[in-house]
């Protein structure tokens, strides 16, 4: 049986899970964990960490036993896929870098998707003990209250986050042309390393956009969810409505989307 769900009856199951596995990667950064490098090569700077699979054990349990029909698509683990309407998209520890060098901004992000559109997601901050989560047409909140996107109208007045793909030393679509052309127009930049935490702070009005490249679907989907339902806008960079399987993320208040398109574009 596929188990229908109601995405606002999921806030409570969210928090847990996140909290659960948020206790965990907090005691292995206060502690030991080891690092290990992703694939066979040994300049690869893709890593993870006893943190992410002890984070990620945690969460895939929780979602198998209370939906055991829904499908799963996560960072460290492949998981069959069974056909089923519903689809977690689960980053069990979203800035593995910043954990592993000791660097306290990493997080959480949970989301679930019906038919491919979510319908709700969470992005933790263990550290801070701040939960963002968001349903489809029930707006945005940090633990329990709402929030929105900022009021900023121009780049000139703007703080925008962005992120680098782990190809860019080898791969020419490594956003550093468009970082250059962004850099420039702002009144700040800020590369924080962990993109879920920046969409969430795009939709509590901390920043006031966000861009970035080759980010997987765990990565970006709560958070994109969040940002829209804080009022703000989310596209491509051609500035039309996708998903979180795109493969270049343009969210910021609405106000200075237009705008921040057009530079990341050199079209002006």
């Amino acid at each position: 049986m596929d188990y229908d769900v109601r995405p606002q009856d999921l806030i409570s199951f969210l928090d847990q899970v996140t909290r659960k596995a948020g206790q965990a990667v907090v005691s292995l950064f206060q502690g030991k964990f080891s690092v290990h490098r992703k694939g066979t090569s040994d300049t690869t700077i893709d890593i993870v960490t006893d943190a992410d699979r002890a984070s990620e054990d945690i969460i895939l349990g929780e979602i198998s036993r209370q939906f055991p029909s829904h499908d799963i698509l996560t960072e460290e683990t492949m998981i069959e896929s069974t056909g089923s309407r519903w689809l977690w998209l689960v980053d069990p520890l979203d800035g593995t870098v910043n954990f592993a060098h000791g660097i306290p901004h990493f997080g959480i992000s949970i989301a679930l998707a019906e038919h491919d559109k979510v319908v709700v997601g969470i992005v933790y901050d263990p550290l801070r003990d701040e939960s963002f989560l968001a349903y489809g047409n029930g707006g945005a909140f940090l633990n329990g209250g709402p929030i929105q996107v900022s009021v900023s109208k121009t780049l000139r007045t703007s703080v925008i986050a962005t992120g680098f793909p782990y190809d860019r030393a080898t791969s020419p679509e490594n956003n550093v042309a468009e970082f250059c052309r962004v850099v420039t127009r702002v009144q700040g930049i800020r590369r924080a390393g962990a993109a879920s935490l920046d969409l969430a702070y795009v939709a509590a009005g901390r920043l006031d956009g966000f861009w970035e490249l080759k980010l997987k679907p765990w990565d970006q989907a709560a958070g994109m969810l969040l940002v829209e339902e804080a009022g703000g806008r989310v596209s491509d960079n051609t500035g039309s409505p996708t998903s979180f399987r795109t493969r270049f993320v343009v969210a910021t208040n609405g106000l200075i989307h237009d705008e921040l398109i057009t530079r990341l574009r050199g079209d002006s």
